[in-house]
């Protein structure tokens, strides 16, 4: 007959077992990390040609909505469509330069970082500080709130305020969220520094705007201030409405990861916290490959014209489940976070739990355990169904 296990050892095996899973985990982040190092050199070649057909695409777009201005604005208006989209792959390389990627000199991708950043309204060293933020704490619950779309738990949820169930309802709403957060969000909000954000990131807020004024003068000019008002914002909005689509698939899918700090892991984070989202080829030109999102979040040193090579380098990148254009319409639906079934859930779940709770209350007090709470005011106190 076998000893009984005593406390000692079991206590070592479960020290073993730590151990082991720690070297385990070490030996994998070095695999990983020897793997990106090999895409995260900058090319100079394919940096300044992505720039000049990128910036030239865009300029010569502006070009034409100008001769076609006195035209016929069905002309004017497809033209300003196309502006929109080619103003998405600018953002990407302001966005690699704000990571360091683009170029391999700093002065390059500061330099551009600032040119791109007039474009697309955004101060390059203000939204750089503010996205290094995001990347450090994508998927960590206590970290929420920062470069990130506002996302709450089931729990929150239930136990927020009716205004703050409103607004967080409102702004989730597709409308808002994809059409009118981003205007505000680039013409508005990135106007003002955060709180927090450093000598250095709120200059280059207030450079960004005087800057924004002199290029809306000078363009007011040549076009005439309403067209070109009219102009820019419809550029601004398709451009703002399919990045902030692109940010919130990136980041908003059914098993998409979250944990609390304690249990929060880098890699994780990156290849589970992080959509591969698969889009047409003509799409992928004009998103920059930003589609490969969970390559980007493991490794933002790679620019972004190395992330398709990396993905396809090993098995392991592709073991993440890619989202389809298709397929990416059901998370619209899906608004909070569940921390016991670990999914985003939709406002049916949260109904749902609500209404067990209620059952579960009503249940205890007419067996006399309700601690003298009646039903009737243990439904009042939990928030309505709307």
């Amino acid at each position: 007959m076998p000893a009984p296990t005593t406390p000692d050892r079991t206590d070592n095996r479960q020290r073993r077992a730590a151990s082991e899973e720690v070297v385990k985990h070490r030996a994998e982040v070095a695999r990983w990390k020897a793997i990106v190092a090999n895409y995260q050199q900058p090319h100079a070649g394919r940096a300044t040609w992505q720039l000049v057909t990128t910036l030239g695409s865009y300029l010569a777009v502006w070009f034409l909505i100008y001769l076609t201005l006195d035209v016929s604005w069905w002309l004017t208006v497809p033209l300003a469509l196309l502006a929109g989209g080619l103003l998405v792959r600018v953002f990407i390389i302001f966005h690699d330069c704000g990571h360091g990627s683009f170029f391999a000199s700093r002065f390059a991708n500061d330099f551009w970082g600032c040119v791109t950043g007039l474009l697309t309204f955004t101060p390059y060293y203000h939204w750089r500080g503010e996205h290094a933020i995001h990347h450090g704490a994508t998927g960590d619950l206590e970290r929420r709130g920062v470069g990130d779309i506002w996302t709450m738990t089931v729990q929150e949820y239930i136990e927020s305020s009716r205004w703050k169930r409103f607004s967080y309802r409102l702004a989730r709403n597709p409308f808002v969220l994809f059409v009118l957060a981003p205007v505000v969000l680039f013409l508005i909000v990135q106007r003002f520094p955060r709180k927090g954000a450093t000598k250095v990131e709120r200059h280059s807020v207030w450079w960004m705007n005087f800057a924004a004024l002199v290029f809306v003068a000078t363009m007011s000019l040549v076009f005439g201030l309403v067209p070109f008002i009219l102009l820019q914002l419809f550029v601004m909005m398709v451009a703002g409405s399919a990045g902030v689509w692109l940010f919130y698939l990136q980041h908003q899918f059914e098993d998409v990861y979250w944990e609390r700090s304690e249990n929060w892991d880098y890699a994780a984070a990156a290849l589970q916290g992080s959509s591969f989202f698969k889009l047409p080829r003509i799409l992928q030109w004009f998103s920059g490959n930003i589609g490969f999102h969970h390559i980007h979040h493991l490794s933002p040193r790679i620019p972004n014209y190395n992330l398709e090579r990396c993905h396809h380098s090993d098995p392991m990148f592709q073991e993440v489940k890619p989202m389809t254009l298709f397929g990416s319409i059901k998370s619209l639906g899906l608004r909070l976070w569940d921390e016991s079934s670990k999914k985003l859930v939709g406002w049916r779940h949260v109904r749902q739990v609500r209404k067990a709770v209620r059952d579960a209350a009503r249940s205890a007090a007419s067996n006399g355990t309700a601690n003298g709470v009646a039903p009737t005011a243990v439904a009042d106190q939990t928030p309505g169904d709307k």
